[in-house]
């Protein structure tokens, strides 16, 4: 995205190739080119969407182009249960789950972090948008999200999927157990892939765990993309618990239905 020199020392974070900031309602929007065909992005700064801000997310649903109650966005809880959004009844919900999809150009849903994965996925009419931390990481959100989608219709050979700014390699630090807990999720044979050593503490690779799950689960790996954000690193830009504790604000990933048309 081209600055002015007035906006170079308040211009965003580099993404990897592939991503792209523009200018929203509250400062900057992230977007993915491989979600280009769909209304799409990820929030930063200055809104904090915490607790939950009717104006802050009616500016959310403005960008996704759906009307404020059809913006779904859940009550995340850490595991891998979907909801599918479809129908009237779905305006103003705010379901317990992790995954939302929908195939309808009526809705857009969104996953709500602060160092966690926001995962988003786009197929020919169905979209889905997951919260991944470690503990849904080792529950294969990724993966879940993408049989929901399937359900709906998409061929997984024709999915696209973009990982937001989230907590990098660089920042997790986590402990010995937490690896534990993987290989008793069934994820022993990845252990060496998704925790490293880079010093003395032990590093949580969530952008390579989520990217090798969506892999597995049919998605063709030039169809995956990461941003390479790290929401610990760039303070100014993104929330983060682990920078700011239970003080911190939360940053959306949001996507709606309904394909190109």
């Amino acid at each position: 995205m081209k600055t002015s020199a007035s906006d170079a020392a308040l211009a965003p974070p580099a993404p990897r190739a592939g991503f792209s900031w523009s200018r929203a309602p509250w400062g900057f929007v992230l977007r993915a080119d491989a979600l280009a065909h769909v209304p799409h992005g990820w929030t930063a700064k200055p809104l904090r969407l915490r607790p939950p801000e009717p104006d802050e997310w009616a500016q959310v649903a403005g960008v996704a182009g759906v009307e404020p109650k059809a913006l779904v966005h859940l009550r995340q809880v850490h595991g891998a249960a979907v909801h599918v959004v479809d129908g009237p009844a779905a305006a103003g919900m705010r379901p317990e789950a992790d995954i939302a999809v929908t195939a309808s150009g009526t809705f857009a849903v969104a996953v709500q972090v602060a160092d966690c994965v926001p995962l988003l996925v786009a197929g020919r009419r169905a979209v889905a948008a997951a919260h991944a931390g470690w503990r849904g990481t080792a529950a294969n959100v990724a993966g879940t999200a993408i049989e929901a989608l399937v359900r709906l219709g998409e061929d997984r050979r024709d999915l696209h999927a973009a990982i937001g700014p989230s907590i990098g390699p660089c920042c997790y630090e986590v402990g010995d157990e937490l690896a534990d807990r993987f290989a008793e999720a069934g994820w022993r044979d990845v252990l060496d892939r998704w925790f490293t050593r880079p010093g003395s503490e032990r590093h949580l690779d969530l952008w390579t765990a989520n990217r090798d799950q969506l892999i597995a689960a049919g998605v063709p790996a030039a169809q995956v993309h990461a941003s390479g954000l790290c929401t610990r690193c760039h303070g100014a830009w993104f929330h983060s618990y682990r920078r700011e504790g239970a003080a911190a604000g939360r940053m959306a990933g949001f996507i709606r239905g309904g394909g190109a048309g």
